[in-house]
């Protein structure tokens, strides 16, 4: 081998599918689609009549609905004629926006559907609804395609600017696998392709790009400019969107920067513009995206957090599937550890003689996982505030040896994995880990600097990954800031739920117009105050900030010189949420 070389098992390959977790979360939308249908009794032609079939429809449509200007779209002109002869003149005609048609049916029918969509880095997510009840009929989810073209988004926008066909590869990528979901959705809630006449899209700025076609490398340097912040409407079928011929695609506004239409239709879910409490939405991810804000100011970032917390970069790493460790436990007197893998209710005690079950046994650790990992080994006083591990133990705990020129901690024993090897958590994963959650609190930090606070009311953790960690250990490890536990919530997705209330009312368009123009938009790249925080947020939790609400569940402080106590100084502390 001379080479890099790229392998590609296809899904049906697999022996462990990745869970794609990212589900509708049930909210209370109220129902005023851009898509409608309405039932017209039209006029018939006759020998005195030289009006085109047409013209005497959109004469009935004004007549009984009070629909004037009306546009027909060019591809169902040729299914005009033969529906009215059909349905003997009595048509159900499907309206985008009271302004154009886009179907015409025989007699009477009821079947106007819609795609919310969320492009997101590694998964991508489509919900399928019914626009007359506002039903959720259906949620697909995949793997982003792009993936095999770059991890993170830079990798992306470096494949496009390196590659000629790189731009070409990754749109047609993305536009085959939306094309999929929506037949997977219609499968599932047994209706035509042919019935889906809207869309609605969301994504991070380079995810919004690639899908519309428009070359990201503007977005791989300051200052980061986006093709359009404006709202997109376009016919799907100019984007190769295999739905009904004449059916719309709304796209949502970015914001500026790396803060794009997914940001948007977060805030849309969670109206931080309209609540008094200070409220810190976070979408964790390989580039989170955090807005901080309330009914008199709202602020957004984005933070470049890179991919360990999606299992990439960590020796054992992996995405969340079936056998990827999940939930992690560390006993701080014993260092005994008990942790939970994807797809298994079973916690396994390693070394304890317990027969561990086949679906329970660990093939790697994922993203929380390894969050819940480094958090529990700094408990256990395993690793220090700084994150080293601490050497003395290295000869005097079983869990705890050298590799290299590196310390470990072994999670898991060969025995009870799939592999047959350990699985370790490694002074490198911590480092990664320190990175990326430090990059992430530092953008947090940039943002409530900028609002002139020190707290904040409300934290909501979004996205697939957000909704796996765990409130009590992301803020032992650092990655959110200090507040009331039982404040920290986990909402899902809430960039495919905002797609979804977008695409199911109509106002809230133009509302997420109001919020991309209203947001003011912090640069985190080259402000000199985001180095300086990523310093201080390199340490657990944090180098100088006071987290009050952690008092008394964090490891005591040695005395400056004096070696860590071994384990007879070491307390319990309470079971982690």
């Amino acid at each position: 081998m001379q080479a890099d070389v790229l392998i590609l098992v296809p899904p049906e390959s697999q022996a462990r599918k990745q869970i794609v977790a990212k589900a509708a979360t049930e909210r209370t939308i109220s129902v005023l689609p851009a898509v409608r249908q309405v039932y017209v009794e039209s006029i018939a032609p006759d020998m005195d009549d030289a009006r085109g079939d047409w013209e005497r429809l959109q004469v009935a449509l004004a007549a009984q609905w009070g629909l004037t200007g009306l546009q027909l779209d060019v591809l169902a002109l040729p299914t005009l004629q033969p529906a009215l002869r059909q349905g003997k003149e009595c048509v159900t005609v499907t309206l985008w926006q009271e302004q154009q048609v886009l179907r015409v049916q025989p007699g009477y029918t009821e079947g106007a559907y819609g795609l919310a969509v969320d492009v997101g880095s590694t998964t991508v997510v489509a919900h399928l609804c019914n626009l007359r009840t506002g039903a959720l009929l259906s949620t697909q989810s995949a793997m982003n395609p792009q993936v095999k073209y770059g991890e993170d988004l830079m990798s992306r926008v470096s494949y496009s600017m390196l590659d000629k066909q790189g731009l070409a590869r990754m749109h047609s990528a993305i536009i085959r696998t939306l094309n999929q979901l929506a037949a997977d959705a219609a499968v599932q809630a047994g209706i035509s392709l042919h019935d889906i006449c809207d869309m609605v899209l969301v994504a991070n700025p380079v995810m919004h790009h690639i899908a519309l076609n428009i070359d990201p490398v503007e977005l791989g340097g300051a200052p980061f400019a986006v093709a359009l912040n404006a709202a997109l409407d376009l016919k799907a079928r100019d984007l190769g969107l295999k739905l009904n011929p004449c059916a719309q695609l709304h796209v949502l506004p970015n914001i500026a920067g790396h803060v794009g239409a997914d940001n948007v239709a977060a805030q849309l879910a969670e109206a931080p513009h309209r609540s008094d409490d200070l409220l810190l939405l976070i979408d964790v991810g390989t580039n989170a995206e955090i807005v901080l804000g309330n009914r008199q100011q709202v602020l957004a970032c984005s933070s470049p957090t890179g991919p360990a917390f999606e299992g990439a970069q960590i020796a054992h790493g992996q995405r969340a599937a079936p056998g990827a460790i999940e939930r992690v436990r560390i006993d701080p007197v014993t260092l005994q550890p008990s942790y939970k893998v994807c797809g298994s209710d079973t916690w396994v005690l390693p070394g304890s003689g317990q027969l561990v079950p086949q679906d329970a046994r660990a093939t790697g650790i994922c993203g929380s996982g390894i969050i819940e990992a480094v958090a529990e080994l700094f408990l256990a006083g395993v690793i220090s505030k700084d994150g080293r591990f601490n050497s003395a133990l290295a000869g005097t705990q079983p869990r705890v040896h050298a590799s290299g020129r590196q310390l470990e901690f072994v999670l898991a024993d060969g025995a009870d994995t799939s592999t047959g090897s350990n699985i370790t958590v490694t002074q490198n994963d911590v480092r990664a880990i320190q990175l990326g959650k430090a990059a992430l609190y530092a953008g947090v930090k940039l943002l409530m600097e900028h609002r002139g606070v020190t707290q904040v009311d409300r934290i909501v953790l979004a996205g697939a990954f957000g909704s796996y960690i765990s409130p009590r250990h992301a803020m032992i490890l650092g990655l959110i800031p200090d507040c009331d536990l039982e404040k920290v919530s986990a909402v899902g997705n809430a960039a495919g739920d905002g797609a979804r209330i977008a695409l199911l009312n109509r106002a809230a368009r133009v509302e997420a117009a109001q919020i991309a123009q209203s947001v003011q938009h912090v640069q985190t790249a080259v402000a000199p105050r985001f180095q300086e925080e990523f310093i201080g947020a390199m340490a657990l939790p944090h180098a100088t900030d006071a987290f009050p609400h952690l008092a008394g569940m964090l490891p005591l402080e040695p005395a400056a010189g004096s070696v860590p106590a071994e384990r007879a100084t070491r307390r319990r502390r309470p079971a982690a949420a």
